[in-house]
């Protein structure tokens, strides 16, 4: 694979930009990928950029802080650039101005663009006297990430703020660690001696300027027998120098001293409220180290609140005194916490999270063909299943609403003749196991094969009100998009009334964009399709729904996962549906689940009898001519609510309770 990666912030200057970028520099080249850098000149260095090319172009310091340069490049330049070295995807480091620029070139080329949100520039802006200037901010890194293919942010809370701004496609990409350089072994007592003898130390480590909030550490003068140390430089230290004179500040530290002197620390504090991750608090807890920070932003995901440190209140100068005071007069605290915090990275590597760097590249380079394909039939692009975090909710009661493909014909795997299952089915023994309530799960599926939207709004939306269900899932559309006059923005229309209707209730939704096999066939129908599931992804951004959106999934298109009649799913296909349903669901552990799913099942589909002209074809044709569907006279399988207890035993239940 050939990378380009685009960093706002490069070499001499040491941040975790540019520490980020050479980590990810070092496992690409140690996979075999080639790799260029575009970034600002800024000096001389000597780093090893483990054999990729750099493209370094000019750039001004940033007038409030030098070490920061900004890159005014034309999209003209950069395309240029892109064109001759022909990358697979475009990785953009942090991006806000460079960024934006190499967003537009890689839209040119076609390239997809992966965003790695590492700065919060909107608090950067409030921080440096700027307040009128972060809503401008904000708008510009909505965009700017909602136009990328694929947004990685580190965090928790991070995930949160760009949702909040409206960006979609995000997923969690975290930061390594390097467990061989920082670790408790590295703990000196010629450095402690040197710096702070006979006292215990409180350690800083990062860039001095004013959204680093170094000055709330003067909230720590006066605990007995400790000694403030600042490892770092940057535009505010002569004020904090002023600030904390019984500090020790030792200036920039990298390398083997930097190692040294984190080891070297009895607690470190991190008082930071606008941290995207806390890489240096990472390298602390590698380092056996307690941490103390603030409990907002990225150490939320970091520090385990009386396991490995503690979470002060944000903006409390007192609980964060208190906080290190404890661990400062309490050795075998410390040394507990530090045990923890070094377990706690063990499996953080540098190596680890590159792999994973590279998962989210091929999944960008699989959107981005799909994403120019939507837009030239005028759709909106795809939006990737949510990242799952924690339990799913304690849905008891869920009701499917469809066609055929949710009463789960062709899905006859291990069911006497005649009977299927299909995916709402096995999303059901899904929910049923993922919840901790002694109660059983209640299950109706109101489905039944040829309907239409019309059908689920005046027939089966009216019985799933009266069944009170927590959870309904709704993939319906699919009959009336192949009709010789449809309407696929009307036909959204109506089914947003049945969804609103839903929502009112209080009822959760799963709203599943319907899909079309990957044949040469369908692809009449193919424009269709993509307007009727951008519309479902307006509905579900405007009432709350939880959609499953299948254009951001195409192996649902795989021929293999079609039955022999050409327009159902086979049991394998239900499978993967039911599995991506439960992922969008925050069912744990459902990608592994569904791995040992199909381990199970090789291939458990009885032979069709018959061919498909004579099976499937004429009987079709012939029941259009006539004027009747295959669901004609048919009730739903599970037209009330069916019990599923602990062990995925399902009881009929004869009556709502």
């Amino acid at each position: 694979m050939r990378v380009a990666l685009l960093a706002e912030s490069f070499l001499p200057h040491m941040n975790g930009v540019t520490g980020s970028v050479l980590h990810v520099l070092r496992h690409l080249a140690a996979q075999g990928h080639e790799t260029l850098v575009i970034a600002p000149r800024a000096g001389e260095f000597t780093a090893d950029l483990h054999g990729a090319r750099t493209e370094l172009l000019r750039s001004v310091p940033l007038p409030s802080y030098p070490d920061v340069r900004v890159v005014f490049a034309r999209a003209a330049r950069l395309t240029a650039i892109l064109r001759e070295f022909r990358p697979d995807v475009v990785h953009l480091a942090s991006p806000f101005v460079l960024g934006w620029q190499g967003l537009a070139a890689a839209d040119a080329l076609r390239i997809p663009a992966v965003a790695v949100y590492q700065t919060d520039v909107i608090a950067y802006a409030e921080k440096y006297g700027m307040p009128q200037a972060s809503a401008l901010v904000g708008r510009h890194v909505s965009r700017l990430h909602r136009r990328a293919t694929l947004t990685l942010a580190p965090s928790t809370a991070s995930l949160h703020q760009l949702e909040g701004l409206g960006v979609d496609r995000l997923r969690r990409w975290g930061r390594g660690v390097d467990t061989e350089r920082f670790g408790p072994e590295r703990r000196s007592d010629a450095w402690r001696a040197r710096v702070a003898p006979g006292q215990t130390v409180v350690g800083y480590v990062g860039r001095l300027a004013p959204e680093k909030q170094v000055a709330d550490l003067a909230a720590l003068a006066g605990i007995e027998g400790t000694r403030l140390v600042v490892v770092g430089d940057g535009p505010a230290r002569p004020g904090l120098e002023a600030a904390l004179p019984d500090a020790v500040f030792t200036g920039h530290l990298s390398g083997s001293a930097l190692a040294e002197a984190l080891a070297s620390f009895d607690v470190f504090v991190h008082p930071g409220e606008s941290e995207t991750f806390g890489q240096t608090i990472q390298e602390a807890l590698a380092s056996g180290v307690p941490v103390v920070a603030t409990g907002v932003g990225g150490p939320l995901d970091l520090v385990r609140s009386s396991v490995d440190g503690w979470l002060y209140r944000p903006g409390d100068l007192r609980d964060l005194r208190a906080r290190v005071a404890d661990l400062a007069g309490d050795d075998g605290k410390r040394r507990a916490f530090g045990a923890a915090a070094r377990e706690s990275v063990r499996d953080r590597t540098w190596d680890a999270v590159c792999r994973r760097l590279v998962e989210h590249y091929d999944e960008a380079r699989m959107l981005r063909p799909i994403d120019d394909a939507l837009v030239q039939r005028g759709a909106t692009r795809p939006a990737m299943p949510a990242t799952a975090t924690g339990q799913p909710r304690p849905w008891g009661r869920y009701v499917a609403l469809g066609d055929s493909l949710t009463e789960g014909l062709c899905d006859a795997s291990r069911m006497p003749p005649g009977q299927y299952r299909g995916w709402a089915d096995r999303l059901a023994q899904l929910l049923a196991h993922a919840r901790d309530e002694r109660e059983p799960f209640r299950y109706a599926n109101l489905a039944v094969r040829s309907r239409r939207v019309e059908h689920v709004l005046h027939e089966q939306l009216p019985r799933a009100l009266a069944l009170r269900p927590d959870l309904v899932s709704v993939l319906i559309g699919a009959n009336d998009l192949v009709g010789r006059r449809a309407d696929p923005v009307r036909l959204a229309a109506a089914l947003e009334q049945g969804i609103a209707t839903l929502r009112a209730a209080g009822i959760d939704v799963l709203l599943v964009t319907p899909f079309l096999p990957r044949r040469r066939a369908a692809r009449i129908f193919a424009r269709r399709f993509a307007v009727y599931a951008s519309e479902l992804r307006r509905i579900a951004a405007a009432t709350g729904a939880i959609l499953l959106d299948l254009d951001a999934l195409p192996a649902i298109g795989d021929l293999d996962l079609w039955a022999d009649d050409k327009v159902h799913l086979r049991s394998r296909g239900h499978r993967f549906l039911a599995y991506r349903a439960a992922e969008a669901l925050g069912v744990p552990d459902a990608e592994a689940l569904a791995g040992l799913d199909a381990a199970l099942h090789a291939d458990d589909d009885p032979m069709p009898v018959g061919s498909w002209l004579g099976r499937d074809a004429l009987p079709w044709v012939w029941r259009r001519l006539r004027g009747r569907t295959a669901g004609d006279g048919l009730l739903p399988k599970h037209d009330d609510y069916s019990e599923i207890g602990g062990r995925g035993d399902v009881r009929e239940r004869s009556r709502v309770s």
